[in-house]
Order: structure tokens, then sequence, then C-alpha cells
């Protein structure tokens, strides 16, 4: 797992990705592993979001397509796209995303708190709203975005 430094003082390490023309970023903590695309084995009768499930050095891990479940529309698979494994408590998850672009530290005062409506996106989705340079980057409350899988239970 990748180390923990996403909250040394004021600061907050963010893995940033894209989907579509926005930026979003994951607290790094919460990232287990970034994998290329891979094929997906499909789960009948799973959420509309959920992709599949990938195989993990033998943990069947499910997969949500993040343009799915932020309503987002579907685009071709291309080199860029990524599973971003994330780790929350004991559980994982792959999130697909259309390219992962960099590890950013924000401040505290970078991260507005109070959030303007997002369109697409349920505000539950959304931890903050971060400001780097000319960005603007959304950080996903991860926990939230995985309530609904908490159903599927799938045995390795």
């Amino acid at each position: 797992m990748l180390q923990d430094h996403s909250a040394v003082g004021n600061e907050r390490q963010l893995i940033l990705f894209t989907l579509g023309k926005g930026n979003y970023g994951i607290p790094i903590e919460n990232v287990f592993e970034i994998k290329k695309m891979e094929e997906i084995t499909v789960v009948p009768k799973a959420p509309k979001f959920i992709e599949g499930v990938i195989n993990l050095r033998g943990n069947v891990i499910p997969v949500i397509d993040l343009r799915k479940r932020f309503g987002m529309d579907k685009v071709e698979i291309s080199k860029k796209t990524k599973i971003i494994i994330v780790e929350i408590g004991k559980r994982q998850f792959g999130l697909i995303v259309d390219a992962v672009a960099e590890v950013v530290t924000l401040s505290n005062d970078q991260i507005e708190q109070s959030l303007p409506t997002v369109s697409g996106l349920k505000a539950e989705f959304i931890n903050g709203i971060g400001k780097l340079n000319d960005k603007l980057i959304i950080i996903l409350e991860i926990s939230r975005i995985l309530q609904s899988t908490e159903d599927i239970k799938i045995e390795s």
C-alpha cells in the first residue's frame, strides 16, 4: 500500500485523475494500487455502475465505472484508462478512470469545504474542491461512492 502522507499537518496528498474534462482527486491513503485496464468479469444483477470483478493476486475485487456512477457518457477504453484500486477499511474496490495524472499536495486553505453544486455529481460524493494553480479538483468522498456496493458479496 502507498504510504499515508495524506494529512500531514495542514496538507492533504491526493491522487489526481480525469473523467472527461473534469479533474478529480482521492486521498492517497485510500489508494492501494494503480493498474492498467484489464479484462473485467461481468457479475449478473449487479448495480449498473458495477462493471464487474477482477482478480488481484487471488482476491476478487469489484470494479466501479465512475463514469456510470456519476451519470456521465461512456467513452472508449484507451491506453490511458486505468483502474485505481482503493481500500476502505479492509475492503478493496477498483475505480475505472479515464487517466491518472499525478500526486499533488494541497494545503487546507487550497480546499473549499462549502460546496457549490457540481453538475452530475451528488453533493454527498464530494469532500471538497481543491484549487491548484488554474485547476479546480473535485475531491471525492470514496466511502460514499462505494456505499451501494456494500451489499455485493463476492467470495474469493
